[in-house]
């Protein structure tokens, strides 16, 4: 009920995880949430976003990803699982990101998209595989675009 198409929920979504904005503080479209949440950015010299595993292990493949441990292991014996680790990419940190392991893109697309459109800027409480988590969304200034979305951990 939210479109009155699949024409125009299609649209939205390339909007919202596509859209262009500004992470640079200038007039310069320089990102967009899919870049930031599945690709990861560099800002004031530490990583920003980067919330996806198959970009990570992609970097440690090419010798880029040096990774520092984990933080926490959620509860889940098989995968889905959630992470938050600590990891340099071409030597810039990343203090502590969190991440879901073992999910394919298109299900972490659909499920930060579904927390997207329903608590935007907020904790949305899901289940994965019996066992509670929540992802955390946020939006570029307060328009319909993705800036991030994530799992927290504690």
């Amino acid at each position: 009920g939210l479109y009155p198409s699949a024409e125009a929920f299609r649209a939205d979504l390339h909007s919202m995880w596509f859209g262009l904005y500004s992470r640079s503080g200038g007039k310069v479209l320089d990102s967009s949430g899919f870049e930031h949440v599945f690709h990861g950015e560099l800002k004031k010299g530490t990583v920003s976003g980067c919330h996806n595993w198959v970009q990570l292990q992609a970097l440690e493949r090419a010798g880029r990803l040096e990774y520092l441990g984990y933080t926490w292991d959620g509860p889940w014996t098989g995968f889905p699982d959630v992470l938050s680790l600590q990891f340099r990419w071409d030597g810039h940190p990343k203090p502590r990101g969190s991440l879901l392991v073992g999910s394919s893109p298109e299900f972490d697309l659909a499920l930060f998209t579904l927390c997207f459109l329903t608590r935007p800027d907020s904790q949305c409480h899901v289940s994965l595989g019996g066992e509670a988590a929540t992802i955390q969304t946020y939006t570029w200034d307060e328009q319909r675009l993705v800036a991030s979305a994530y799992p927290l951990t504690p």
